[in-house]
């Protein structure tokens, strides 16, 4: 912890520089040079690092952080939302990279670590962070990985046939249960996939549902993660659904999971594993 406490008196004493980026918060944050010790507390954002070829500035992760393999090796410091101070501390980071809900954001900053808080939630938002966090890691045309991503997404759209398109889906992204709204990033993948969301956007982004809504809904298709698909039948109302009694489920392992629900540089990945779900179980006759 001395020597934690050491480093930060010579970060405080660094000279202003023309490095800024403006965060979620509109906090201008401004770095003296391109951050070489970095800390993630956000998946899509250690995932972000990684696609801009910048793996190697990573010094630790939140526990979530899987992806790439690489980031496996490194110390974790906890939960993205509530990390542990000193674990990041002890690391010496230039830089942290966090959301905008993770509570230790004033405490870093007040003991005089950079923090950009950005939280993307969209698939504009997930375009608009290549383009800070490129800046940041000084990378040349960032936006090139965001052509590629919005160039596989339009990729798994078109190859899906006619009949595949209408498809009434509940995509459920974890016990709640909590599904996937036309507004969430998730939902966005879904319309340009030519999919109908059960869930509105007036429910918002990710809203948390009474298990006899997706009754009434009736959708032709669920998509969902392994971790919640146990005991889907003992639901209320739920074994009596087309869907389930015409095995028009799609259950993701583990690892696909993390790529649907992470709102980073793989969502063409998403956007493929669930063209190819409505390419298997669609049914022909859309309600």
């Amino acid at each position: 912890m001395k020597s934690a406490l050491l480093w930060l008196l010579c970060v405080c004493c660094l000279p202003v520089s023309a490095l800024q980026v403006v965060d979620d918060r509109g906090v201008t944050v401004t770095l003296s040079r391109s951050p070489r010790r970095i800390v993630s507390l956000l998946p899509s954002l250690t995932e972000t690092v990684c696609t801009l070829e910048r793996c190697d500035r990573l010094v630790g992760v939140d526990r979530y952080s899987n992806w790439p393999d690489a980031v496996r090796q490194l110390p974790q410091v906890g939960g993205g939302l509530d990390p542990s101070l000193e674990a990041i501390l002890a690391l010496r980071p230039d830089l942290v990279l966090a959301g905008t809900s993770t509570r230790a954001v004033a405490r870093l900053e007040a003991l005089g670590v950079p923090v950009l808080a950005l939280e993307p939630k969209t698939h504009a938002d997930v375009r608009r962070v290549l383009d800070k966090i490129g800046a940041v890691l000084e990378v040349r045309d960032a936006q090139r990985l965001w052509r590629a991503i919005d160039a596989g997404v339009a990729a798994a759209a078109q190859s899906l046939p006619a009949s595949a398109r209408g498809t009434r889906v509940y995509f459920e992204v974890n016990s709640g249960p909590y599904g996937a709204g036309e507004s969430s990033f998730i939902g966005e993948t879904l319309t340009r996939l030519g999919a109908r969301n059960i869930l509105p956007a007036a429910l918002g982004p990710f809203p948390r549902l009474n298990p006899e809504y997706v009754v009434r809904a009736e959708p032709d298709l669920i998509m969902i993660g392994e971790r919640s698909a146990h005991g889907l039948r003992q639901r209320p109302g739920w074994h009596g659904m087309r869907a389930l009694r015409e095995q028009r489920v799609c259950v993701f392992a583990a690892e696909d999971s993390d790529v649907l629900v992470r709102p980073g540089p793989r969502l063409a990945e998403a956007a493929r594993l669930m063209a190819r779900c409505l390419l298997q179980h669609a049914p022909d006759d859309k309600r």
